[in-house]
């Protein structure tokens, strides 16, 4: 997920009926999970999956790196949520009840998002490329060298990396902005108004 993105799927901008925007301050906009170099920790199952051939071992443990990041990252902005409502609440005093769903509602929409679009969704596609590709190469009617017939289907894998990694954020959002966003944030739009 690049900076561009981060405004529309960053839980805590869409929370921000709940807390004081006035009140952030330039650090707080910064997300070390999202604007530094562990951004890329995200991306270590699409990296497994590209070696899965050569390195089949290291699959697994790519994957407990990138559900970790997503954890990392939830519990992040869950802290995030909860520490400007901190801020805010000396204020203008909220009701508790709400203060934790909006802290669940940020945790359980970063969650899911980041298990989605940096995971299973990115992991699953270039799985599929890296075996389409080697299924191709198998059966090619001609005959590859041993080293670029081992190593192409990988560099495919890893090649398509940064061209899907966007289309699949986007497609994430669109489906999750109509389906559980609308339940999660409509419904503290609702209990706002009453």
């Amino acid at each position: 997920m690049d900076a561009t993105t981060t405004a529309t799927t960053d839980p805590c901008s869409m929370l921000h009926n709940n807390v004081d925007v006035t009140a952030k301050t330039k650090n707080d906009s910064y997300n070390v999970f999202r604007d530094s170099l562990l951004r890329y920790l995200g991306y270590a199952n699409e990296v497994g999956e590209s070696f899965r051939y050569q390195f089949p071992k290291l699959v697994r443990p790519s994957y407990v790196v990138a559900f970790g990041y997503c954890g990392m990252d939830a519990l992040s902005t869950g802290y995030r949520v909860w520490n400007q409502q901190q801020q805010s609440s000396t204020t203008t005093p909220s009701k508790p009840n709400k203060q934790q769903q909006a802290i669940v509602a940020a945790t359980f929409d970063t969650l899911v998002w980041q298990s989605l679009a940096s995971v299973m969704i990115p992991g699953a596609i270039i799985n599929i490329l890296v075996k389409a590709s080697r299924r191709a190469v198998s059966r090619s009617p001609i005959t590859l060298p041993v080293i670029l017939s081992k190593w192409l289907p990988t560099s495919v894998g890893l090649g398509s990396i940064p061209l899907i990694i966007h289309p699949i954020d986007n497609a994430v959002d669109y489906v999750m902005d109509n389906s559980i966003r609308m339940v999660l944030f409509d419904q503290e739009e609702k209990e706002k108004e009453i």
